[in-house]
């Protein structure tokens, strides 16, 4: 399970740095423009949208003769060189470095997918039972919430410790690219023993059978139509989470608290989910988590609540921020813990006597990404429709209109997909059809 949960650390890294220094980094170092930089990271999500899937059926078509572990193995050196690469492309004009960015961010993504997905489809294959499976995802979501610390908490004040250069942005590629390959390769090569070939070679599956096997898969369909709704509406949460502290919390320090606060409440909160689930069953611990979290995430509209009160230093509008993070940590960790288990517990319920869990895990991390560029959009949409204004010196003044745009985003509108998510688990339950727990 350690050994497993390893590979996560590297990946959260890779997951968050590049998506939330590449911008930074282009806009400072090479000069690329705002609009520019943002278009360079969204073609590079779209495409892997498509690879994932593609990725996922090539691991399960070589899984009987090679295995998964060389797609670990070369995924974690790749995405490593990725995204060393990345931080250290040499000075050229603003198009042609942005050009060049979004080539070697494709790239690297691409690495990334020939291991994340692989890692995924590993999960379904290294226990036969459901509650196993919950606690090796438990260890992956603790070592997530290290690579969270890692990847954002340390990634930029790294930069800042160095100098914050273009030789500052380099070093800090190198340290955090050997965190990574540390990390993964050290999952791959610790798995080497428990993800044996199989004796026989078994017939390559082709892609459209893949994709018709899991369509199918009622259970699947349904819990994967949950997943897309719900990280979307985290998507369009995460995409403001630094307005909202710049402008409705104003405090931007206050932000690393409260992301370490979620982070460590999520975490030492895995083993009573564990207990719990046994006792009262996933589904229904999933629904009560959810519905817990869509609870403490309307009170961003009393964002203000407290605002009067004092402890010292910290006043009581504070406090009652840092205890919503500590709750969402708590809820968040534990819906995505269940949400993943319950994704190993479909593909079981499928059809995988043929060998597509690397199809599986690539239509699932497809849907991911896919939400994870509807959010933004989203967003932007509704900042805009409410008057958000943009300004390239310092954050400008708004109208109390676009303030509340940012609250709908933070608050209404994720808290709406997930009730709209909780309106299929009735057709996923039925789908199990008691199956698992």
């Amino acid at each position: 399970m350690v050994r497993y949960g390893l590979g996560q650390t590297g990946a959260q890294v890779f997951r968050d740095t590049p998506a939330a220094l590449l911008p930074v980094y282009m806009t400072t170092v090479l000069g690329v423009p705002a609009w520019l930089a943002g278009l360079v990271i969204l073609l590079p999500k779209l495409w892997v949208i498509i690879c994932d899937p593609l990725v996922g059926a090539w691991s399960d078509r070589r899984e009987s003769s090679i295995g998964r572990i060389p797609f670990l193995v070369g995924g974690a050196i790749a995405t490593s060189i990725g995204f060393v690469l990345l931080f250290n492309l040499p000075a050229m004009g603003s198009p042609y470095a942005a050009a060049a960015t979004s080539a070697v961010f494709l790239l690297a993504m691409t690495a990334f997918s020939a291991f994340s997905v692989p890692y995924l489809a590993v999960a379904t294959t290294l226990s036969a039972d459901p509650h196993e499976r919950t606690k090796l995802l438990a260890w992956r979501i603790a070592f997530t919430t290290l690579g969270v610390v890692l990847g954002i908490g340390l990634a930029q004040p790294t930069v800042v410790w160095l100098g914050g250069g273009r030789q500052a942005w380099s070093v800090m590629s190198v340290i955090f690219a050997a965190l990574c390959l540390v990390s993964m390769l050290g999952c791959a090569l610790g798995l080497r023993s428990r993800l044996h070939r199989p004796a026989a070679a078994k017939a390559p599956v082709p892609f459209t059978r893949m994709l018709g096997a899991a369509w199918r898969n009622r259970a699947f369909r349904q819990l994967t139509a949950i997943h897309l709704l719900q990280t979307v509406g985290q998507a369009c949460s995460y995409t403001v989470v630094a307005l909202v502290f710049v402008y409705l919390v104003d405090r931007i320090e206050l932000l690393t608290a409260y992301v370490l606060i979620m982070s460590l409440a999520g975490l030492v909160t895995q083993p009573l989910w564990l207990r719990i689930s046994r006792r009262i069953g996933k589904i229904s611990l999933f629904v009560y988590l959810c519905l817990g979290w869509c609870a403490v995430t309307l009170t961003w509209l009393g964002i203000d609540w407290g605002d009067g009160v004092s402890f010292g230093a910290v006043s009581g509008k504070d406090v009652l921020i840092l205890l919503r993070g500590a709750v969402i940590g708590v809820t968040n960790a534990g819906f995505i813990l269940l949400v993943t288990s319950l994704f190993t517990d479909t593909v079981h319920l499928g059809e995988h006597e043929s060998g597509i869990e690397g199809g599986y895990a690539g239509l699932w991390s497809a849907c991911e990404k896919l939400s994870f560029a509807l959010g933004p959009v989203i967003s932007g949409a509704v900042l805009s429709l409410y008057g958000f204004v943009s300004s390239t010196a310092g954050p400008a003044q708004q109208s109390p209109a676009a303030l509340f745009g940012v609250v709908l985003n933070y608050s209404l509108i994720p808290v709406g997909f997930f009730l709209a998510s909780l309106l299929l688990v009735p057709g996923l339950a039925r789908a199990i059809r008691g199956d698992y727990p």
